[in-house]
């Protein structure tokens, strides 16, 4: 026997549902058809629940007629694998040095399991997303990645040598210009190559950033797994400006892995992207809560006014 519907039947719940759709309307129409960068990092990605939630909402984005495109990190399932196959890699400067044969499995990762593991997800849900890396028509035109250090022993500065670590040199969107509008996910894992050819293993927020500044997106979203930026205080920050961003840097406000975060923020709105969130991407339903209501759910870098 049937169940009959009205048995469960709550007014006030469906009340409620209708109050939510009617209070997103004004964001609805605020990125209709406007491009979103999503940076999907690897801690981000978590539990087989939390990753159905992020393909869940990627799939709501685009059918509300956003144009998302997403770029993935992976490194903690990189260092698994690397554990897995005994091969030994060190970290610089919280970059990984990557030679040939570690090079090989970022490639395999990032690009192979991790990327289409993602495809796979939204697709589940109903939208039609297509993995690619930078090397693909030339999306990433990377460049080796060149920090310098000072030799402790005889206080001079050197050149780090991080082996097949790249950065980005150019973006080239005629791949993914093809595919705004249309119905189409574009999901991207962050490996480049140089002119002749070689792989490089880029910083997916690097990446990110450098795509979101190349296709002039409205917003760029770093979901990662803190809830934003905090002042000295402790006390979380809902919106900086670029030069507040800056300050934070130089007066070490913010430490560690948040500084080349806030580094990708002011690169990206410098390059024309109208604002940056760096979002709690293990909050359930982050990318919804930071686009579709008025509080947001992470930190906005924007503009000096």
């Amino acid at each position: 026997m049937t169940e009959n519907p009205q048995k469960n039947f709550n007014p006030k719940d469906w009340l409620r549902t209708a109050r939510t759709l009617t209070e997103a309307l004004p964001y609805l129409q605020r990125y209709d058809n406007k491009t979103v960068v999503v940076k999907y990092g690897g801690h981000a990605m978590g539990s087989a629940k939390r990753s159905m939630e992020f393909a869940t909402d990627v799939t709501l984005l685009k059918q509300c007629g956003i144009n998302p495109v997403i770029v993935h990190g992976g490194g903690p399932q990189i260092a698994q694998m690397l554990d897995k196959l005994n091969i030994s890699s060190e970290f610089v400067q919280g970059l990984r040095v990557t030679n040939a044969e570690t090079m090989e499995v970022v490639q395999m990762v990032l690009a192979g399991s991790i990327n289409k593991d993602i495809v796979g997800l939204i697709n589940a849900q109903g939208g039609h997303a297509v993995g690619l890396c930078g090397k693909d028509a030339h999306l990433i035109l990377a460049k080796q990645l060149q920090r310098s250090y000072k030799d402790p022993e005889s206080n001079i500065e050197k050149i780090m040598d991080l082996g097949f670590v790249g950065d980005p040199e150019k973006v080239d969107t005629k791949v993914l210009d093809l595919f705004h509008g249309s119905d189409i996910i574009p999901v991207i894992a962050p490996v480049g190559a140089d002119q002749s050819g070689h792989p490089y293993n880029i910083n997916a927020d690097s990446a990110a950033g450098a795509i979101a500044g190349a296709l002039k997106a409205d917003r760029l979203l770093l979901l990662t797994d803190v809830p934003g930026v905090k002042n000295k205080d402790g006390t979380f920050l809902p919106k900086i400006s670029v030069s507040q961003a800056r300050a934070f840097i130089k007066d070490r406000t913010v430490t560690g892995g948040m500084i080349p975060k806030l580094e990708t923020c002011i690169d990206a709105v410098e390059n024309g992207v109208d604002g940056v969130v760096i979002i709690d991407g293990r909050a359930p339903h982050a990318l919804l809560l930071e686009l579709f209501t008025e509080h947001g759910a992470g930190t906005l870098i924007s503009r000096d006014d």
